[in-house]
């Protein structure tokens, strides 16, 4: 059982949200640090120190900093095996899970951005997703059997892509497809979901 406490560097209303339901999911302690977008508290030379992009999320766990969403969830389900959101090593799941976490970063993210604003992916043998069409008709195929992107065991990826899609669908970056909008209603509804929301939504309040 983990007993140091992991720091939070979280600004609401951002892509941290998911690593605070994430948090919310494990049900464990930790200190938070709130960061003020707007007031543009992720570039103060303390916090830049630590994280040099100034991007949030962010966890400070027994003297290491983690940085990049997947890999803080990652870390953090890790960190505590007995909550059972990550399949561990000889687990047949652990490697679709490695896979759909890594994913996000590495695909789904630059794919959105460029589709987003309307550019031209770069020549398929050389784009780091191929085209966004083929990005979209993977996460819809994952998704498809449900309930949840791995089938029937729900892990920190479902809070990864849960909160990924339910904003950009919200935002109508990626199209709310049957398949799409049922895993996002079945995430949100979750109890752990509904409590990272609320505090989010009392921390944004905070900064008004």
């Amino acid at each position: 059982m983990n007993t140091d406490k992991v720091t939070f560097f979280h600004a609401p209303q951002s892509r941290s949200r998911g690593t605070l339901a994430l948090l919310e999911e494990l049900g464990v302690d930790y200190d938070l640090h709130l960061l003020d977008l707007k007031a543009g508290t992720q570039r103060d030379p303390a916090y830049l120190a630590l994280n040099p992009l100034g991007k949030v999320p962010a966890i400070r766990h027994a003297g290491a900093m983690v940085t990049e969403q997947p890999a803080v969830m990652m870390y953090l389900a890790d960190l505590y095996p007995e909550k059972g959101l990550a399949p561990p090593i000889g687990d047949p799941l652990r490697g679709p899970y490695l896979r759909w976490m890594v994913f996000y970063g590495s695909c789904f993210e630059p794919a959105l951005v460029d589709h987003s604003m309307q550019r031209e992916p770069a020549p398929h043998m050389t784009s780091p997703y191929g085209t966004w069409q083929e990005v979209l008709d993977a996460i819809v195929a994952q998704l498809t059997p449900g309930p949840w992107l791995l089938g029937e065991r729900f892990t920190a990826a479902d809070v990864l892509w849960g909160t990924a899609l339910h904003w950009t669908t919200m935002f109508k970056l990626v199209p709310d497809l049957p398949p799409v909008r049922g895993y996002i209603d079945r995430v949100r509804a979750r109890a752990a979901m509904q409590r990272a929301e609320a505090k989010d939504d009392a921390f944004l309040a905070r900064q008004a």
